[in-house]
């Protein structure tokens, strides 16, 4: 019988003052017990030592532990999260090192503090979650942003109330490599002049980034535009930016930017300000100490702030695109048409206030061009120059149709 079914002091009790008769072998009794031979020794070494007070239940707790927290170094991390309450125990942990505040100097582990953060309730136990079903892939490879400016991101923020009842949708802006985030403002409506406004002054700050990724939505892309172009993204282009979009239904593909619209829901959406003016003070409190103090587990834990610098590429000395010769220029009317061969011919409205290159590919046909962008084809039939979507690309066979090689897409 085992010890549980009879009671451990009372089981022990008893094993021992059989065992010890002289007639009793010690395996035979430990058999009787159901307990192993080593057990039984165990318990007659430890009788024989202190009598029937060494058959009491020992405390298994370790004389020491490498895992506890003095009262100063806990003192320290919970003044750091009470200033910076959306922080894990990685960036706790990180700027407890960076400022030298423990008292001993010598800092705690990851798990001693993340074991803090559990029982201070700053973070909470997440499960397994379901399990991930493969993830269809981008339409074409995104970029890669190997340095700062290579690549930003641009998206809404889901938007919010202020306490006056004011709708609240940041406009944000993020530098994809170093994760800096360059704009966090509220915006009053998503209208290309409004965001236009928000990118001029972000230009003027940092400089000019070779692509900028966005989501599909507006203002950014368009589902009937030319190559997806829209009057900002167009505007982009016409600085020598790329636009860069993500496949629909996955936001994955711009996980970091993501990610920071999840910290500013859960610090400043959760607690809205009275006035949309002091919300915008708070979101801006809020970018400057995201770039300048919050440590980042991608960059080693040091600050955005310490790895980006302002883009080389200034908004002041952008130079309008040339067009190889041979091409026709031509600008683009507000209404998104172009004056060609005595005829007036619907482009996009997306391009207004551009200018187009055409280029002759064959007899009575053209591919149009915006900078670097093929954005549509035209023929003439019948004295009517239309579209024509073989004109945009060459086809096998068609020898009217060859690309123009001083501009590849």
């Amino acid at each position: 019988m085992s010890w549980m079914a009879r009671g451990l002091q009372h089981a022990r009790v008893e094993f021992v003052m059989i065992a010890q008769e002289a007639d009793v072998n010690v395996s035979e009794a430990c058999r009787r017990f159901g307990i192993s031979r080593k057990t039984g020794y165990k318990w007659l070494d430890r009788y024989e030592t202190s009598g029937l007070d060494g058959l009491v239940e020992r405390s298994r707790r370790p004389k020491s532990n490498p895992l506890q927290l003095s009262g100063d170094v806990v003192v320290e991390l919970v003044k750091l999260h009470d200033g910076h309450e959306d922080w894990g125990p990685k960036k706790l942990r990180a700027r407890l090192r960076r400022d030298g505040s423990c008292p001993d100097g010598g800092v705690p582990s990851l798990a001693t503090v993340a074991r803090l953060a559990r029982r201070m309730g700053w973070t909470e136990t997440k499960g397994r979650g379901r399990p991930q079903l493969p993830r269809a892939l981008p339409t074409k490879p995104l970029s890669t942003g190997e340095r700062p400016n290579r690549v930003w991101t641009a998206d809404f923020k889901g938007w919010w109330r202020t306490g006056d009842g004011r709708r609240c949708e940041p406009l944000t802006i993020r530098d994809f490599y170093s994760r800096y985030i360059l704009c966090l403002r509220p915006m009053a409506w998503r209208s290309t002049e409004a965001v236009r406004a928000a990118f001029v002054e972000t230009f003027e700050r940092y400089g000019l980034p070779d692509v900028i990724r966005s989501d599909n939505g507006s203002p950014f892309a368009s589902v009937t535009g030319p190559a997806g172009l829209t009057r900002l993204s167009a505007w982009w282009v016409s600085l020598g930016i790329r636009p860069e979009r993500t496949a629909p239904g996955h936001p994955e593909q711009n996980g970091g930017h993501e990610r920071m619209h999840g910290d500013i829901a859960r610090v400043i959406e959760a607690k809205p300000a009275a006035t949309l003016a002091l919300e915008t003070v708070r979101l801006e409190h809020w970018r400057v100490g995201f770039n300048t103090e919050r440590p980042h587990e991608a960059l080693g834990m040091q600050t955005p702030g310490d790895i980006y610098r302002c883009s080389p590429r200034r908004l002041s000395e952008v130079k309008p695109y040339v067009y190889p010769r041979g091409f026709e220029r031509r600008p683009v009317h507000q209404s998104g048409c172009i004056h060609l061969h005595g005829q007036h011919v619907n482009l996009s409205g997306a391009l207004g206030g551009m200018e187009v290159g055409i280029e002759p590919v064959g007899e009575n046909r053209w591919r149009v061009w915006f900078c670097d962008l093929v954005v549509g084809g035209l023929e003439s039939k019948n004295g009517r120059i239309r579209r024509c979507p073989a004109a945009e690309s060459p086809l096998p066979g068609n020898k009217d149709c060859n690309p123009c090689p001083d501009n590849k897409v």
